[in-house]
């Protein structure tokens, strides 16, 4: 027997979850299907216990009293994982069934235009529904490299939930990711490296990658930048630690080897039959949906990370609504032009909109102005340095884009936020007022010079 539904929601991550509860919210029904944890890789593997471990990373750096053993017993509380071995989602399930959400384990299938078959321990469930929403996240990319996987690696499971500490480790990869765990780690002493085929985070503006490199080399990372790993040889090193071989000739000696290279949805993608719904998918490693709509068929919806956006928990969030109120006939589209972007290290660093470059690309007559955070009132008094940018459209009069590196950076970053979303006039962002000594104190006064720029 089949059990019916409005919304079929594949995958219980944080977009899924979104997704979930909003259809709920506004009263149709729900069956949630998750093959692995309830709540996804946020809540277990990701963005809770990565900041969780760089709170205390900070708390001892700046000379707190914060082992590691706190660290970690804090970390397993976060992801609920006192006293085992794998986190309980009972939590998750009990939120969902209250709030009249049907959560299934298992793997789930498309067995049709709105037909999912979902195997599980016992009997498959066969679900139908009005609409699918596919939410079936990434994981980890595994380059090719020789030596590897002899070697063995860890990916950010791995490194969100460590319970030892290695004595080294070299991190391939620097994005959010990889630097935040980078920090960590020196922090509590590992001897870490971290190498990246560009700069340091290499979607942020240069002036906020050069901060972060400089944070991170004060805290004792050794960091390789525009250097790309060509081999593995294993356990070859001091003390049988493996030797990574750069492409510059140099060479890296680690304990543990930790991939932060990318992401991919193709193994969930691949599984899911979704030719059976009229998606013709070609193994590549993100799903093609509608920008607009997030359709990705007649009654199918793609949402997270498995569509290949920013890789973010709130924007996947932002995805999961949206599917849904489309789906319900509300008069929306997906808007992706003021998507922040933040890395949670010590400094932060965020952004949101288009670099300079990006806009000039684009066809647009930028320019851009930045402040000296350091010599700003924010930076006196606080001792800290950093710098904040905008990029104005000379010709709209509004900003495309803003990027902060120091402190408060993830929080400061929403006023420029606001004012893409909304294509606000420079003019009424010059004569806003801004608390002083303030982040968005410095900001404020660029959108004042920038005003100034266009008269």
């Amino acid at each position: 027997m089949s059990e019916r539904f409005d919304f079929v929601v594949i995958g219980a991550g944080v977009s899924g979850e979104a997704a979930a509860s909003y259809a709920r919210a506004r009263g149709a029904t729900v069956a949630l299907v998750e093959r692995d944890l309830f709540g996804g890789t946020c809540a277990f593997w990701g963005c809770m216990p990565s900041k969780t471990l760089l709170h205390a990373a900070e708390v001892r750096a700046h000379g707190g009293e914060y082992p590691w053993e706190r660290a970690s017993a804090r970390r397993d509380y976060m992801i609920v994982r006192e006293g085992r071995d794998y986190p309980d989602d009972s939590g998750h399930i009990r939120d969902y069934k209250a709030a009249g959400i049907v959560p299934v384990r298992g793997t789930a299938k498309l067995a049709g235009p709105g037909n999912v078959v979902v195997r599980t321990e016992g009997q498959p469930r066969e679900l139908e529904a009005r609409d699918i929403v596919i939410a079936v996240g990434s994981i980890g990319k595994v380059p090719k490299l020789d030596g590897l996987a002899e070697a063995g690696f860890w990916t950010n499971k791995e490194g969100t939930s460590l319970r030892e500490l290695p004595r080294s480790i070299a991190i391939l990869g620097a994005g959010p990711s990889g630097t935040e765990l980078a920090q960590v780690y020196a922090r509590f002493g590992v001897r870490t490296t971290l190498v990246s085929p560009r700069q340091v985070n290499p979607t942020d503006h240069p002036r906020s990658s050069a901060l972060l490199a400089k944070a991170l080399r004060a805290d004792g990372v050794d960091v390789r930048e525009n250097a790309r790993a060509q081999r593995i040889r294993p356990r070859a090193g001091k003390g049988g630690e493996h030797v990574v071989q750069l492409a510059d000739g140099s060479t890296v000696e680690a304990a543990v080897i930790e991939l932060n290279v990318g992401r991919t949805a193709a193994p969930a993608l691949s599984s899911l039959g979704l030719d059976a719904v009229g998606i013709a998918y070609d193994g590549r490693d993100f799903l093609k949906v509608d920008d607009d709509t997030l359709r990705a068929a007649d009654h199918v919806y793609a949402i997270g990370d498995c569509i290949g956006h920013e890789l973010s928990t709130h924007l996947g969030h932002y995805e999961g609504e949206t599917a849904v109120k489309v789906a319900l006939g509300d008069d929306v589209r997906a808007d992706f032009s003021a998507t922040p972007r933040a890395v949670y290290t010590d400094p932060e660093t965020a952004g949101v909109g288009l670099l300079l470059d990006q806009a000039k690309a684009r066809g647009i007559d930028a320019f851009e102005e930045t402040a000296d955070l350091a010599t700003s009132a924010k930076g006196y008094v606080s001792e800290s340095e950093g710098h904040v940018s905008i990029v104005i459209d000379r010709k709209n009069k509004i900003v495309v884009g803003a990027f902060i590196g120091g402190l408060a950076a993830s929080e400061a970053i929403h006023e420029a936020v606001l004012a893409v979303k909304l294509k606000t006039p420079i003019s009424l962002l010059a004569q806003t007022i801004h608390a002083f000594p303030t982040v968005t104190r410095a900001m404020g006064g660029l959108f004042a010079k920038a005003d100034l720029a266009l008269r």
